[in-house]
């Protein structure tokens, strides 16, 4: 699949980034799925609420993706 280059810079998408595809009224959401080697630096005694921090975040973007209910 090629994702014009303008929406690769702007989301940090490479060869090889990982995306979630969620179903929605209007088609297919595309939502990047944030790599922990971006969160480098993070206290490694949170690495659990990191992980719960970024699942929620995942929810939330599904929830807010129009068309989903």
């Amino acid at each position: 699949m090629t994702i014009p280059a303008e929406i690769r810079k702007k989301y940090r998408l490479r060869k090889g980034s990982r995306v979630e595809f969620v179903e929605t009224d209007e088609g297919v959401l595309l939502v990047p799925v944030v790599p922990l080697e971006e969160l480098h630096g993070a206290d490694r005694d949170r690495k659990e609420t990191v992980y719960r921090m970024i699942r929620e975040l995942q929810e939330e973007r599904r929830e807010e993706a129009p068309g989903e209910e």
